[in-house]
């Protein structure tokens, strides 16, 4: 399950991509088979989580490795291990909810990113989020746990405050709302029939990407989509290959 759609991200041959934050590996991995020629670093904080991403991306290890590669790193995100203006795109995914200091984050993704390069961040949607939190303290409270609940359009003002311009946002899995509400109203029963169930739904439907799960996911995502997706450049951008995408619903 991906929540950045890279297809947005115009990521070309022989491009750096840096997944920070990338937990177990699902951005790093779907940026690895973009492209014959590409090389991407996947940093996180858990040698756990890496240690389970290498493992999910064995059988993808053998694809070329002469001409593309990934690489694992724990790493701090307020003090990444990288040179100034080291990567050509950096994807964020599901993270700064986590980060006490996510200014401080923020700032070392515009160190390490190229002038030319693209940035691609997401983050809980503020109305299903706001309604995991009032279900369950523990949903929040958990070691590691999210930290604050972003209003969309403030969390955008912080990224372009550091000279970035927003050229596309959307949201993305309407059909995990539900899913954490209930997940969040049984909390200390996780194993009730509702949650087994929907969970058994999302699995069917990431296994399968029935039409009918798909497009009822596509027409919800607008109104409840569980993540906001930005998209950002340091400078204007062709529109016409990369439509923007306006904010007409609740942050």
């Amino acid at each position: 399950m991906q929540t950045i759609d890279f297809s947005h991200l115009d990521c070309q041959p022989g491009h750096t991509v840096l997944d920070l934050g990338c937990g177990e590996g699902r951005h790093t991995i779907g940026a690895y088979l973009l492209h014959e020629s590409i090389d991407v670093i996947g940093v996180d904080l858990s040698h756990k989580d890496l240690c389970t991403a290498a493992e999910k991306f064995e059988p993808f290890d053998q694809r070329q490795r002469e001409q593309r590669s990934v690489s694992w790193s724990v790493a701090d995100g307020l003090k990444l291990p990288f040179a100034d203006n080291t990567f050509d795109r950096v994807v964020c995914s599901e993270v700064l909810e986590h980060i006490p200091d996510y200014q401080g984050m923020l700032a070392e993704i515009d160190r390490v990113l190229k002038p030319e390069g693209l940035l691609a961040i997401s983050v809980p949607r503020a109305w299903p989020e706001k309604i995991c939190w009032k279900l369950s303290d523990a949903y929040y409270q958990v070691p590691g746990g999210h930290v604050r609940i972003f209003n969309s359009q403030a969390l955008q003002n912080d990224i372009e405050s550091y000279g970035f311009l927003r050229y596309r946002k959307h949201w993305a899995h309407a059909l995990h709302s539900p899913f954490w509400w209930l997940k969040c109203w049984f909390w200390d029963k996780p194993e009730h029939a509702l949650v087994r169930w929907y969970h058994k739904l999302l699995v069917w439907d990431l296994m399968s990407r029935p039409w009918i799960t798909t497009s009822l996911e596509k027409c919800l995502n607008p109104i409840m989509g569980k993540s906001v997706v930005f998209y950002f450049a340091r400078e204007p951008i062709n529109t016409q290959s990369v439509a923007t995408v306006e904010d007409t619903t609740t942050p």
